[in-house]
């Protein structure tokens, strides 16, 4: 077999040329092979001759077997020997493919790219301080407070601020028109709370019970309701009544009979503490990260786009299971959301595209480190995913091998090995 190569950036062409006896062969092993997949009456399978498996199947069928098995041998030889990297599938551009005869066949591909890396050891970036104000831990505080909460009455003539509850009776309208869903009475509308089109409740702000407004609002253009979306509406609306919250009394009794602490003081202590090791925890996440983008940014290549729509095709996949583990389909995301396919696949672009180039130039380093992984590395990573999941070793070890993701498993790992080095020497 004959192989020239040319490169063109993440492009690849590789014409191939097979000699006819290793064609001859591929012919011989696709009437095997179809023999022994298929029933032939009066023949075991795999004992029928070339030509009653020609009579039944036809001979072209035959020929394109003959070929798959000859140029996909070829096309993994040819990779093998030349040592690319493809990261999709290959595309035939040409062809000449006969019995007798050498096979000629012109293949295109995308490769992997290999970053150009720029600095990526001796990095600098900010690392804020990780700090709790009491206002922080007192509005924590009050979260379990507000979860019991109770609505009640406001006085006679109080205004609306965020927070309360307005009971309003609304109408509206777009160019005069009553519109569908536009109509309520009764309605319980938490103000601030923005669950409303925006606008909507700041106009509420300052009025009392029985007052009446007209309020302008402009439908958000990505609106659920694609025939309202980006229109203007008038909203007719009467304040029956106000509702504030009432929160309990925070004392010793309602913290022991809320939490698992007997005090305030303990309740406070607690949070501060926990809220202190999360701040930590994001300050140093968002410092090694800042160094592992930097050294991503310092790298220079081009991310191919067929990399950047799997990797959104996998971030799709992924917001699907989670709205599964939430009890709703991606089809009623779209529907609630007013978006669809095309625009949630836009949203992720970015994303994806920054997720890709940063895997390249971590697996950059790990080549340019000689990093290694051994036998201790996949104990530990298979030991934290099974703690992270809830699963034994060998659980985990059994879908590893189902779903042949070795190959990820080790990936992952020399990533990490590889962020280390950047984080590790950063400033």
């Amino acid at each position: 077999m004959n192989v020239t190569v040319e490169k063109n950036g993440n492009e690849a062409t590789l014409k191939i040329n097979v000699p006819a006896a290793t064609v001859d062969t591929g012919f011989k092993q696709a009437v095997q092979k179809i023999a022994g997949s298929v029933n032939i009456p009066g023949f075991r399978k795999g004992k029928a001759p070339r030509k009653i498996v020609e009579m039944h199947y036809g001979k072209e069928a035959v020929k394109q077997e003959a070929f798959d098995i000859v140029v996909n041998k070829a096309y993994r030889e040819a990779l093998q020997h030349e040592k690319l990297n493809p990261v999709a599938d290959p595309k035939i551009e040409e062809s000449v493919f006969e019995e007798g005869q050498d096979m000629e066949t012109i293949i295109k591909v995308t490769l992997k790219p290999e970053p150009e890396l720029g600095e990526y050891k001796g990095l600098t970036a900010e690392k804020k301080e990780a700090t709790v104000s009491d206002e922080e831990v007192e509005k924590a505080v009050n979260e379990l407070r507000n979860r019991h909460a109770k609505m009640v009455l406001a006085e006679e003539g109080t205004v609306i601020e965020k927070g309360d509850f307005a009971i309003i009776d609304f109408v509206g309208t777009v160019d005069g028109e009553p519109f569908s869903g536009g109509e309520g009475k009764g309605y319980p509308l938490e103000v601030g709370f923005n669950s409303f089109i925006p606008g909507f409740e700041d106009q509420l702000i300052g009025l009392k019970k029985g007052d009446s407004t007209d309020v302008d609002v402009t439908f958000p253009e990505d609106y659920f309701v694609k025939e309202l979306a980006g229109k203007e509406a008038i909203f007719k609306v009467n304040i029956q009544d106000v509702r504030r919250k009432e929160l309990p009394e925070l004392t010793d009794e309602y913290v022991a009979a809320n939490s698992d602490f007997k005090t305030v003081e303990e309740l406070r202590a607690n949070y501060k503490e926990r809220m202190q090791k999360a701040a930590e925890m994001n300050a140093k996440t968002a410092y090694e990260s800042a160094l592992i983008k930097t050294a991503a940014a310092n790298a220079k290549f081009e991310v191919p786009d067929i990399m950047i729509e799997d990797r959104i095709t996998q971030m799709v996949d992924e917001l699907r299971l989670n709205l599964e583990n939430r009890r709703m389909n991606l089809e009623t995301y779209m529907q609630y959301t007013g978006m669809d396919m095309e625009k949630i696949r836009e949203d992720q672009r970015n994303a994806a595209k920054e997720t890709v180039k940063t895997d390249l130039v971590l697996d950059a380093v790990a080549k340019a480190e000689n990093l290694q992984v051994d036998m201790n590395d996949i104990d530990a990573e298979i030991a934290a995913i099974a703690s992270q999941h809830g699963a034994s070793i060998n659980d985990v070890k059994k879908i590893i091998r189902s779903n042949n993701s070795i190959g990820l498993l080790l990936a992952n790992i020399l990533r990490r090995k590889a962020a280390r080095v950047i984080i590790d020497s950063g400033k």
